[in-house]
């Protein structure tokens, strides 16, 4: 069944990432946690409400790879031509981050976890953002992620500015992790 994306909440979640706010909304498994990822404030809040270390780093999400290009440094062809493969997808790879990418992005790593999302809304967001947004599953560390609007509402409570109500992807688990390099899954 497919779910109508409404284009005005759209452009109010959009408002609400360009200003600093945190968003949730659907992705292929779960509900995603985002915010601007060049935004240092609004990564503080959402890194500060999920009790998660800056040193893990985040998911990047974007409708297509031109908006992660600033962000990632490409891998030869043969590998990129491998992860274009997996894309749009349920599908994060750890790709060589940009030089002047700041440290809460990618944490103790050289590495920044990317996807082109297939969720249509996610995506259609990312267009609406201009950019990728942050994407992380919306919850505390440790507690189980978020499965509808109601749960990130009960676990998260008020902290969340604006959240899109809309069905999630068929996906049962959260995006595989795979290293762009080797290949290897670091999360299947």
């Amino acid at each position: 069944m497919s779910h109508p994306i409404i284009p005005w909440k759209l452009r109010e979640a959009a408002r609400c990432v360009r200003s600093g706010g945190l968003i949730a909304y659907p992705t292929e498994a779960v509900f995603g946690l985002g915010c601007d990822p060049l935004n240092g404030q609004a990564m503080e809040r959402l890194l500060k409400l999920k009790q998660r270390p800056i040193a893990k780093g985040v998911i990047l999400i974007a409708s297509d790879f031109n908006q992660l290009r600033p962000f990632i440094k490409p891998l030869a062809e043969p590998l990129m031509n491998r992860i274009f493969a997996s894309w749009p997808g349920p599908n994060t790879w750890l790709l060589p981050a940009a030089d002047h990418l700041p440290y809460w992005l990618t944490g103790i790593h050289a590495t920044l976890a990317v996807r082109v999302t297939a969720h249509p809304l996610a995506a259609a967001l990312c267009r609406a953002c201009e950019s990728p947004i942050v994407s992380t599953s919306a919850n505390r560390s440790g507690q189980h992620p978020a499965r509808s609007a109601l749960q990130v509402r009960l676990r998260l409570g008020n902290h969340v500015d604006c959240i899109i109500h809309a069905p999630l992807g068929k996906s049962r688990a959260p995006s595989t992790i795979r290293d762009g390099a080797t290949g290897r899954i670091i999360r299947g």
